[in-house]
């Protein structure tokens, strides 16, 4: 009735259960079973079992099923791979292996696949192989012996043997059991997803196969049928198994059967139902669409994929959900196909129906998505206007996706590029909020690469900031595009220059301050474009110079834009605030932006789009990245997977934009100082990020970014060299220098020179590579370096980088921690409480935890430390410890040679402004590293 009484409860049973096990009188088979059964349900509560084992072990030696059955779910759920009792367990599942009762054996495997551990791999790597590949083997043992070959491969690849084994165990695809056809299926498609060229002869077999049970002709499996469908498992698993090739074959004999057993399944679709129930539909349905994705994973036969699209449009109109989803989400894929483009195509109007009609917001997204993937310069006007009159009612969570895929196609398909400015303008009217910086970015990089649309936005956009109510992004445009060419409108009365300060002027005082930033600057290009205004606008720099105003970067920027306005000369005030030059052409960062939110499920474009840093002149001093740095990072170009784009080296736009290291001929007098910060040197932060500023001092910053999947990681470095004559003012107008008035007094670093150091023996466990780098940094320029990583086991510590080079004579050299502590290779890993209190358990030993308590770095900042835990690379696990202060993560380290799973807990002490941090894990060095790495942390 109570949690108390049940305890008490417990802990009566325990207590007799004890005794009985240490009680002189000796205990028969059945009741050693009902009391190792009454203590797996105990633990199975939740509540801690520390004795039993022993018990347990012996009942495998049982001949009778149920105790026998009893003591291998004990050992699976209770017995920890370190145990003591592990080999006694190894040897007594080596003797049921060999028995002669298949019930025995197949006990045994399922144990074994069921604690799946390396020593289990180890220990039964001769045994399983043979029990699966010989003959004497019964059908229902050889089912069990693929399935947990399978478990043990997922841990240990290294398992399966090679050679003559391969033949063997391809050719198990022919077996005449279904259950044993099934499993082998499954264990040939993990092996070949590995090893593909070794398994290659399972396609011939496959396709084989797969024709004797689709094809009417032949009886293969006929007697399996579920719900008048042949043996839907086995088909769906072949289909699958086929799609790992491409092409699935080269030989001409196979390719034609498989399409004719492909035809047999798309004719099949078209035949009445032959039962009502909703199971017939369901397995007939999974055959199809498998072999769907198999036609369309193969993109070859024109005939195939044409019927493929007109089965699936059928289904666009049925009445079930799923079917319509699964529907939609097929076309997507064929609609990238040259021979099906067509034909999806004319299935448009039901697709734009099914965007605004349905019921279900995922199937009305991938009606966006199968609008995205089959528009061309054909129908892009038309699909565009059709997506951006939704927008207005679409979901809040599909607007911001759509928006990106609006901005796309627009550019994308643009014959007229006022059409463009249109487009984007009414995005941001209709979802200014859902309007991401990369997406008025791009408006603005393609109205000043184009010189023929770049009065028709000033007046368009002027036009817009009329409405009493419009979007801050609007705002910025409009800032922007009339700072640039607000004089193509300004010959008419009702856009005169006073009428265009006085509108944006309007806005200000309802924006935020880096929108405000960006206005004064567009004052200040105002004062260029338009003297008659000047005295108006230095009034306003005035109101922003005072000392009471509340923002002290506005402050600065307006005293420096009104000192500008002043002493500098026409001429010169003409060459600084001067129009911006076109930018180079990059791949569209809406597109990266696109693929990152979508990946796998964007398809791929072809167009290659200019790309650039965003308005120079808008990027506020300190508290604001450059944009140049925000679009480099959002970069994805087919070359650069990391996306770590490189600057130009002539290009003084892209210097680093450390306010403090701007070169700019001083048309103010030296009223601003030149102060190089010192060294700044921070690896720990990189403990909870991956991208950053890893070193910086006064010549010299180097960034990095970087990715990790599973063993594997990839990074970026990269080497700015931020040597300039020491004449300059505070950044802002550094930004709006054109180029030419920079002074070349620059240094370059030479005999620059970045080796790795690691030693012998950490290099055995952390494989790194790097690539080499020129000689010679320019001032100014930046160059990149990619370094590959290869997790093979644990390790601690980090590598290392020496850097050296000279610079104005003067030999340099430092050291560099690189980030690549081993919590770079987690994987973040789900489990409920149970679950992970049950593992919390398991990993009692003393080898395998570790724990420390220490002081807060700072006041307590539980917000802060959940960021942390994010960043670190584990699973923050919510509503799983009982005192909603704590926090508990979850994750998996991968490396070569074995998984290690680790779980943490951080409990704070608000009064005593202290943590206590355990980590548990099945490795005694990832224990001891993790912690260390995470100590004082907080």
């Amino acid at each position: 009735k109570s949690k108390e009484a049940e305890v008490k409860r417990i802990n009566k049973e325990l207590a007799n259960i004890r005794s009985k096990f240490k009680g002189d009188k000796t205990l028969d088979g059945y009741q050693k079973k009902k009391y190792v059964c009454k203590l797996l349900f105990i633990f199975l509560l939740g509540h801690d079992i520390d004795f039993g084992h022993m018990e347990a072990v012996n009942l495998l030696s049982s001949n009778k099923y149920s105790e026998k059955q009893i003591g291998y779910l004990f050992i699976s759920v209770l017995v920890n791979t370190n145990s003591d009792l592990i080999r006694l367990i190894i040897q007594s599942i080596k003797n049921d292996l060999q028995s002669r009762n298949p019930v025995h054996v197949n006990l045994a495997l399922q144990c074994i696949a069921n604690i799946g551990s390396r020593d289990m791999a180890e220990s039964f790597s001769n045994e399983i192989p043979k029990l699966l590949v010989s003959g004497d083997t019964m059908d229902v043992v050889k089912q069990s012996a693929a399935l947990c070959l399978l478990r043990l491969f997922r841990s240990s690849p290294d398992i399966i043997p090679g050679g003559e084994w391969t033949s063997r165990i391809i050719h198990l695809l022919n077996d005449q059991h279904m259950g044993v056809v099934t499993a082998a299926t499954s264990l040939i498609d993990a092996l070949v997803k590995r090893n593909p060229d070794e398994y290659k002869g399972c396609v011939n077999l496959a396709v084989s196969r797969l024709s004797r049970i689709v094809t009417a002709s032949y009886t293969d499996l006929q007697d399996y049928t579920y719900y008048f469908v042949p043996a839907p498992w086995l088909s769906v698993k072949l289909l699958r198994l086929l799609q790992n090739y491409n092409p699935v074959t080269e030989e001409a004999g196979v390719r034609a059967r498989l399409n004719e057993t492909l035809e047999t399944i798309l004719n099949k679709a078209q035949e009445p139902p032959k039962s009502k129930k909703v199971q017939h539909s369901n397995a007939k349905n999974a055959v199809l669409f498998e072999a769907i994705n198999l036609i369309i994973h193969s993109d070859s036969e024109p005939n195939l994929l044409v019927r493929a699209c007109n089965q699936l449009g059928q289904f666009l109109s049925n009445r079930e959900t799923n079917l319509r989803y699964l529907a939609l989400e097929s076309m997507c894929h064929l609609a990238t196909s040259e021979f099906s483009h067509e034909e999806v195509k004319k299935h448009q109007e039901v697709v734009i129906l099914s965007m605004k009609m349905e019921k279900d917001v995922s199937v009305r997204q991938m009606a966006v998505d199968l609008l995205y993937a089959m528009c061309d310069r054909g129908n892009a006007e038309e699909i565009v206007q059709e997506m951006l009159n939704y927008l207005e009612t679409a979901d809040y969570s599909i607007r911001e996706e759509m928006v990106l895929k609006v901005a796309i196609l627009a550019e994308k398909y643009a014959t007229d590029y006022t059409w463009y400015v249109d487009v984007i303008l009414n995005l941001i009217r209709i979802a200014g909020d859902y309007v991401s910086e990369e997406v008025w970015y791009r408006v603005i990089q393609i109205v000043i690469n184009r010189e023929e649309v770049q009065g028709y936005a000033a007046k368009t956009v002027f036009e817009a900031l009329q409405a009493p109510a419009c979007h801050e992004n609007m705002v910025k445009v409009g800032g922007y595009i009339l700072g640039e060419f607000g004089n193509l409108i300004a010959g008419d009365s009702r856009s005169a220059p006073l009428v265009q300060f006085k509108l944006l002027h309007s806005k200000y005082h309802l924006c935020s301050p880096m929108t405000r930033a960006l206005l004064l600057s567009t004052y200040i290009k105002f004062i260029n474009l338009f003297p008659e205004i000047r005295t108006n606008i230095q009034e306003v720099f005035r109101q922003h110079s005072n000392l009471r105003s509340a923002d002290a970067e506005l402050q600065q920027r307006a005293s420096e834009y009104l000192q500008l306005s002043i002493v500098a000369s026409t001429d010169v005030l003409a060459t600084v605030l001067e129009e911006m030059p076109s930018f180079p052409e990059r791949e569209s960062s809406i597109l990266a932006v696109l693929k990152k939110k979508k990946p796998g499920r964007v398809p791929e474009n072809e167009i290659r789009e200019s790309k650039s840093p965003a308005p120079t002149s808008i990027t506020q001093n300190n508290t604001h990245v450059n944009h140049t740095n925000k679009l480099n990072s959002n970069a994805n170009a087919n070359a650069d997977l990391l996306g770590l784009s490189t600057p130009p080296a002539n290009n003084i736009n892209n210097l680093s934009n450390n306010s403090n290291n701007s070169t700019l001929i001083d048309v103010l007098g030296d009223i601003y100082g030149n102060n190089n910060a010192a060294a700044v040197y921070n690896t720990k932060k990189f403990l909870f990020k991956n991208n950053g500023v890893l070193f910086e001092n006064e010549m010299l910053q180097i960034g990095v970014k970087s990715e990790f999947r599973q063993n594997l990681g990839r990074l970026g470095l990269f080497y700015g060299n931020k040597t300039t004559v020491p004449l300059t003012v505070s950044s802002h107008l550094h930004r709006v220098v054109r180029s030419a008035l920079i002074v070349p007094f620059l240094y370059a670093l030479q005999n620059f020179n970045p080796v790795l150091q690691w030693n012998a023996e950490e290099g055995l466990k952390l494989n790194v590579q790097m690539k080499a780098v020129e000689p010679t940094l320019e001032a100014g320029a930046q160059i990149q370096q990619l370094l590959t990583a290869e997790c093979i086991e644990d390790y601690a510590d980090a590598p290392t980088i020496e850097i050296s080079f000279r610079y104005n004579g003067t030999q340099q050299k430092f050291s560099i921690k690189l980030p690549l502590t081993v919590n770079k290779f987690f994987e973040p890993t789900e489990m409920n409480a149970e679950s992970f209190f049950a593992r919390w358990k398991n990993l009692s030993g003393e080898q395998q935890r570790a724990q420390k308590v220490f002081k807060a770095a700072q006041p307590l900042d539980l917000p802060g430390a959940r960021n942390k835990l994010i960043g670190f690379g584990m699973q923050l696990l919510d509503q799983v410890d009982p005192n909603p202060d704590n926090m508990v993560c979850a994750g998996i380290i991968h490396t070569k040679s074995q998984q290690v799973g680790c779980l943490l807990r951080l409990e704070p002490n608000k009064q005593a402004q202290m943590f206590r941090l355990t980590i548990r894990a099945s490795k005694e060095t990832v224990t001891r590293e993790i912690c260390d790495l995470l100590s004082d942390q907080f």
